[in-house]
Order: C-alpha cells, then structure tokens, then sequence
C-alpha cells in the first residue's frame, strides 16, 4: 500500500478509556442482530405489519440496524484490505467469512427442520427440486431461494423460509466494491475518489426511493432487488471513507448523537423529510463507528460471546418460525422467545462453524516481506529515513556467544575507516602486563600517579581530582597507573613510548609484604598505590580504613580481630 494509512486498531481508542474498536464493532454488532429478531416478531405474526412501527413513520429499529451493518463492514472491509492488498487472498478470507455459516443453516434448515415440519410426504419432499436447488441457489448468494416445498406453509408468513439472508449478495457486493477500490488504488493516495462512487450511490439511491419494507422503483437483478441494494451500498461506501480518512476525522459521540436527533426531527417534518434518506445512513454510519472508537473498557472482556452476531442474525428467522408453527401468535411473546434462543444458536454457530473456519486463515498469512527484519536474523542494512540521507549503510554485523564482534560502527561523519577492535586479554596475562612493568621500570620513591589534569578556575588543582578520578575515568587512570603499559595500543609505532612515572616526595611508599600475607606496617594506604599492586584483592575505604583483604583465606592468614569490617565481601 502507499503508506497513507495506519491499521485501525486500539490505538485509536485514546489510551486505555475505551475498549478496542473489534470490540466495539462485535457488540455493535450483537446488539444490530438483536433489533432484527426484535423487528421481524411483528410481520412474522401479522403480514400487514412492517415493524413495530406504523408505515407511516418511515421508521424502523432494524432498518436503522442494517444501516449500521453496512457502514461498519465498510470500515472493517477497507482495513482488512489495508493490510494484506493481495486480492485472491482477499477473496479467500471473505469466502471463509460469510459462505460456511450460511452453507450450515441452508443445509440443516432443507436437510433436518424441512423434512420434520413439511406438509408432504417424504417422498414428495425429498423428490422435490425445490428441496436440492434451495442448498445450491443460496450457496449461490446472487441466486436466493426463499421457499422449500411445504414448510412452514401453515405459519401467517409462509412466503420465506429464512428471510434474513436476502442482504447477503448486497454484502457480497460490498465486497467486490472494496477489492475494486483497492485495486485502482482508492484506498491509498487515490481515495478521494471514493467520494465520486458516494455521489453515484447517492444518485442512484434518489431515483430508487427505497424505503423501509418498500422494494422501491427499480427492478431486481436475479434474486436481488437493486433500490435495497443501492440504498445499502450508501453507508457501506461511507465507511469506506471514515477509514481511509480516520486520520483526520474525528469521531465525536455527540456529534453522533446529534445526528440521530437530527434524523428523527426531519423524519416527521414534511417539508425536509426527503433529506431524512441521505441523513439517516450518515447518522447510522457515523454513529456505529463513532460508538465502537468509545465502547467502554469494562465490557471488553466478552468478546467470546458477542462474537455470535453473524450465527443470531441467519439463524433468527429460522427460529422464530418454528416458534410461530408451535403456536405461539403474540409479537412480544416471541420476541422474548426468540431472542435468546436466537442468541444461543449465533453462539453455536460461532463456535463449532465460524470459528474454526476463521481459523484457517493462518493458512493466508502474507509472506514475509525482505526489508524487513526477522527476530532470528541479524540486521544487516539501516532502512532509508529520508529521501534526503542517500544510500543505505551496512551495519555491523552482530556478535554471538562464541564470535566476537569484529567491526564497530563509524565513530564520527569524516572517520570512513573501520576499527579493529583490541583482542581482550586473559586474566594471566593482565596479571603479568601489571607485574612485569613494575620489575623492570621501578624506581625508588616513584609512586605512579594519574595524568594531571587541566588547571581549572584560577589555575588549582583541587586535590581530589588528582587523587581519586571520576567514575567515568577510572578505567582510563587504572591504565595510566600501571607505567609502561597502555591498554589500547595506537597504530604508530612511534607513539608506543612506555608511560614514564615520576615520584611524589609527598606520600610513602607502600608496604609490600601484606600481599603476601604478612601484615601491613601502614594502616592508611592510598587508593591509587591500592590500584598499582599486583594483585587487585586488597580492598581499601576511601575514607582511609582498611577493610580486609579477600586473599586471607587463600594465604591462611586470618585478618586480625580489631579491623573495622564495613561491607567487604567475605567475613571470617
């Protein structure tokens, strides 16, 4: 993709104050499938009936719901093509999506339900057409069956076995829309001309005045009929357009709201009511997504059983007909009949059919792309920042446990040489690079003492700088001590001259003889003499007390009982 967009996930969801949008999205979702159940109780019992709502209104609970399907599937849709833009695996995931649980509820709604509550025989049944093409036209989506022969035909609305899935080729559609707008780009840098394909739908939708239960002016394609299909299509391209441009909108619940109240106003006032059809998708489409960016936190632990809309969707009317054929003829008894049980068969269908199908899609993961580095792997070029900064450089390549690193990064802009870094000596050999420049170079009443440093303020040396360095320096002055030797040794040949020490008349020479375990005749030694004996064990207080030594248990000498022990590492 062009790198416009960013994935829509949490972190639209400012923090932690509201759950994911998935989530948002699942018991949106939930809660739409549930005003279906609800709205379908009424025409289900009394045909005449479009809702729960005179037809006069032009208002319906469902209507409103399917509304807000189709935008949050256009939202969803466009993000599932933002991130993998390969359209066979496209087409996959949606196939996977939407065909087996309708391939379940066609199959067991011919295979078991039709056969038990049929008013033919067997044999009619079963010999029937009808019976085998209801499995194959369904599974064609453009191409519905809504009857099987016989059943339900005692029920006050026999005319459809399972009216819910008559929006599925509009989805369906939806889906084609989308892989279109992908790939001529109008999901990336092209995406204003999504706003073209609104203003066709828009059009298309002011000459099909679909309304709600009206099929509207124009005619059907197959099984579809093509006003529903234009007027659905309105907010599925709009959620379309809050994704691509999620970066700049932002989702207010009150300006949701407001457009719900603004709906309902012009709705029932006669002169404006024609511009409730294009602010009645606004406000669904609007609303939904709005409302998933701020579902609340504490409801995001549920996902598992809110995942079932699509199952209580399919499944509803199926339900509430057999619910109808046992006797049952009041709308609000079967809308509290059907709705749980409605529930409990979308929960089924989540998860013995929707969710292990869901699951091979791990089988459709996009390949790995080559710029991008895998955790097993080391890194081997710095990615381009800028158009600015030039070509790519080579990093150096990284050190395992038993290679050491052998390159270093360029330490300054103008330094185009690599370094070789010093190989890091033994413990032995550390050992006798401190001894052997103490025999040879010795001098009597030399002590070695740091470099001095440069004179500071009027020109004084503060007297503790010069005899107790910096953190950040004592690595550099234990070098400087030990005369002779130079931890890391300059390429000139010239430049390798022995560290010369000069005495300092100022303080004694240091004992000796406790390092071989003797006892030291001065109590009091110096940080820095500490730091040029050959053995680095003896460990003094900066205050001037001795603390022990950690090699008496190595020379059988016990410390003696009056030395103040404060924090060494070991005590007898």
């Amino acid at each position: 993709m062009d790198g416009v967009l960013r994935r829509a996930d949490s972190s639209r969801t400012e923090g932690n104050r509201y759950a994911k949008i998935e989530t948002g999205f699942a018991w949106l979702r939930l809660i739409g499938a549930t005003l279906v159940v609800i709205e379908h109780s009424f025409p289900l019992i009394d045909p005449r009936l479009i809702g729960m709502f005179p037809e006069s209104w032009n208002l319906s609970p469902g209507y409103f719901a399917l509304m807000a399907f189709f935008a949050m599937s256009g939202y969803q849709i466009a993000d599932s093509w933002y991130r993998d833009a390969s359209w066979w695996r496209y087409l996959l995931k949606r196939a996977l999506r939407i065909w087996p649980p309708l391939l379940v509820v066609v199959m067991i709604t011919a295979f078991v339900i039709g056969p038990l509550v049929t008013v033919l025989s067997q044999a009619e049944y079963w010999g029937s057409r009808q019976t085998w093409g209801y499995v194959v036209n369904n599974a064609g989506m453009y191409t519905l069956q809504h009857m099987l022969p016989g059943v339900f035909a005692q029920n006050p609305y026999h005319w459809s076995v399972n009216g819910s899935i008559w929006t599925l080729p509009m989805e369906t559609t939806g889906y084609l829309i989308v892989l279109a707008a992908g790939l001529v780009g109008a999901l990336g840098k092209g995406r204003p001309a999504l706003f073209g394909v609104l203003a066709v739908f828009l059009v298309l939708d002011w000459f099909g005045q679909a309304r709600v239960g009206g099929g509207g002016n124009f005619t059907g394609l197959w099984s579809v009929p093509l006003a529903p299909l234009v007027a659905y299509m309105v907010p599925f391209v709009l959620g379309m357009i809050f994704f691509v441009y999620r970066d700049r909108l932002r989702f207010q619940p009150l300006v949701a709201y407001g457009l719900c109240a603004a709906y309902l106003v012009v709705n029932f006032v006669p002169f404006v009511e024609p511009a409730a059809r294009f602010l009645l998708p606004l406000a669904a489409g609007y609303g939904a997504v709005t409302w998933a960016h701020h579902w609340p936190r504490r409801l995001a632990g549920y996902d598992e059983w809110v995942y079932g809309s699509y199952g209580m969707y399919i499944w509803g009317m199926p339900v509430q007909q057999l619910i109808v054929l046992a006797g049952v003829r009041s709308p609000w008894l079967l809308m509290v009949l059907a709705v749980p049980v409605s529930y409990l068969f979308g929960l089924l269908s989540w998860r013995l059919v929707e969710k292990p199908t869901q699951q091979l899609r791990r089988y459709l993961k996009p390949p790995a792309r080559a710029d991008r580095a895998r955790p097993d792997q080391p890194t081997e070029q710095l990615a381009r920042v800028g158009r600015d900064e030039g070509p790519t450089r080579s990093l150096p390549r990284q050190a395992s446990d038993d290679r050491p690193t052998d390159l270093l990064p360029r330490l300054a802009a103008d330094d185009r040489a690599t370094q070789q870094l010093p190989r890091q000596a033994s413990h032995e050999q550390q050992q006798h690079q401190r001894r052997q420049p103490l025999r040879q170079h010795a001098t009597p009443g030399a002590v070695a003492r740091p470099a001095q440093r440069q004179p500071v303020g009027n020109g004084q040396h503060d007297a503790r700088q010069q005899h107790e360095p910096p953190q950040v320096d004592r690595q550099r002055a234990r070098d400087q001590l030990v005369p002779g030797v130079q931890r890391h040794q300059p390429r000139d040949r010239a430049a390798r001259q022995e560290h010369v020490v000069e005495p300092h008349p100022a303080r004694p020479q240091p004992d000796h003889r406790h390092v071989l375990g003797g006892l030291p005749e001065h109590r009091v030694v110096h940080p820095v003499d500490q730091q040029r004996l050959p053995h680095p064990h003896q460990q003094v207080d900066q205050r001037g007390g001795y603390r022990g030594d950690l090699r008496d248990d190595a020379h059988g000498v016990p410390a003696p009982r009056d030395t103040p022990w404060r924090g060494s590492a070991s005590r007898p």
